[in-house]
């Protein structure tokens, strides 16, 4: 069973007009949340996505957005450094509200 975050909150959007269906968001992306269909991406599992900004950051195209490290990967790495319990902090950002 994949592991699946808050959903329907990600901030993972994708421009398929810049799109060129050269797959690096594939390739980058710990998650598997695209594949590319009809030679573009599409996002198969967004809820997946733990907002980390590597397909962002590697699309060449200016195809894809999104916040990273406002999401859980932010949260799991916050938790690691301080050695706290993982959390995103949305009772102080209302991020989920």
């Amino acid at each position: 069973m994949a592991m699946r975050y808050l959903k329907n909150v990600v901030t993972l959007e994708l421009d398929s007009a810049k799109c060129t269906g050269c797959g690096v968001c594939v390739e980058v992306c710990p998650h598997a949340v695209f594949r590319i269909e009809n030679r573009k991406a599409v996002i198969v599992f967004r809820d997946l996505c733990m907002e980390c900004g590597a397909c962002a950051r590697n699309c060449a195209f200016g195809a894809l957005f999104v916040r990273a490290g406002v999401g859980c990967a932010a949260a799991v790495i916050h938790g690691k450094l301080h050695g706290i319990e993982p959390g995103c902090g949305c009772a102080e950002t209302a991020c989920c509200g």
